[in-house]
């Protein structure tokens, strides 16, 4: 299964990611701090989510994995929206 190649990223793009991932961290206090009213949690979980992916992709090497992990991965996303979704519904509407 292991296909024995190695993915190796510069220094200047784990730079930038963890650079990114730092601002997004900072995206994220800076939140906690302002009151945008019913917007506050699906910002949050968006800022979360794409740092997520950026660990995912880069420091997991998932942008390198066949089609099957990358899918696989997705879908589990997908469903994971869709188990949140039914939660602030239910929430929602109590």
């Amino acid at each position: 299964m292991d296909s024995g190649e190695q993915h190796l990223s510069s220094f200047l793009s784990l730079a930038l990611v963890l650079a990114a991932l730092l601002a997004l961290t900072g995206l994220t206090v800076a939140m906690s701090y302002v009151d945008l009213g019913r917007f506050n949690v699906p910002l949050t979980l968006g800022i979360a989510g794409t740092k997520v992916s950026l660990v995912l992709l880069y420091f997991m090497h998932l942008r390198y994995e066949n089609r099957a992990v990358v899918y696989s991965f997705l879908g589990t996303i997908g469903f994971l929206a869709i188990m949140i979704s039914f939660t602030f519904w239910d929430v929602a509407f109590r």
